[in-house]
């Protein structure tokens, strides 16, 4: 049995980010107006993202999680293209669970990388994994490119709480969801001068949640597990046959 330990579990963290998820969706599909829903849906990325990350760290076997993971991407396309261009079949855009298994796949070479080259090749090497992966989110034309893929291998890559760390997963987040991105968002005026606020920049937020895992599962069950996964495709599905 898990010890009690303050903060959040990862089965908070994904109920956290499959609401924001949830309310991202609907916003594109049933009720547009609402942009704050938008906002907040920001959040649902990075905190998949970096549950990614720590399951690819966590796992007992990574080719099992990356099979898992290229199946639930199989079911869920329908569904997704069902929601997101009103028919079952749409090649030109790919849903979030390809982005996640192009970076399971990286993260299963860079793990090779760890074990067996030296230092100075392994950051070489995991740097050249890094960009393949980008290149192919982009490629591939998968939800959130190639910059979803790359966020998965930062949080990898800058595992854990120490400083540094932080600091760069923050400059990572905010690299990718102002400058890489950007797109629409607000005007601020602050001291009589205009400052652009992109909406995906609330993707930032994401941090304070993240920041507040506590390392436990704080669930037991396989059915739990296997309802996040399910819970993607679910949606997609509802939400298309509704709109």
């Amino acid at each position: 049995m898990e010890a009690k330990k303050p903060g959040l579990s990862s089965a908070a963290l994904h109920i956290i980010a499959m609401f924001c998820m949830l309310l991202d969706h609907t916003w594109i599909t049933l009720v547009s107006g609402n942009n704050w829903m938008n906002c907040v849906g920001r959040l649902a990325f990075p905190i998949f993202a970096f549950m990614i990350a720590e399951g690819c760290v966590h796992t007992h076997d990574i080719k099992k999680y990356l099979l898992r993971m290229f199946i639930f991407a199989l079911v869920s396309e329908p569904a997704f293209d069902l929601m997101a261009a009103g028919t079952w079949f749409d090649p030109s855009y790919q849903n979030v669970m390809w982005t996640f298994t192009i970076a399971i796949g990286c993260v299963w070479l860079i793990r090779i990388l760890e074990e067996k080259a030296r230092p100075l090749v392994r950051y070489l090497c995991t740097a050249l994994v890094a960009l393949a992966g980008v290149i192919l989110g982009y490629a591939l034309i998968t939800d959130y490119y190639g910059m979803g893929v790359l966020t998965v291998l930062v949080f990898y890559v800058f595992r854990g709480k120490k400083p540094v760390n932080v600091f760069i997963q923050l400059l990572a987040l905010w690299w990718i969801n102002f400058e890489a991105f950007g797109g629409i968002g607000y005007v601020l005026h602050l001291g009589g001068q205009e400052l652009f606020f992109p909406r995906q920049g609330f993707a930032i937020l994401a941090m304070i949640p993240i920041l507040l895992y506590n390392g436990r599962r704080g669930h037991k069950s396989k059915l739990f597990q296997y309802f996040c996964y399910a819970f993607y495709p679910l949606h997609c599905l509802i939400l298309g046959l509704l709109a």
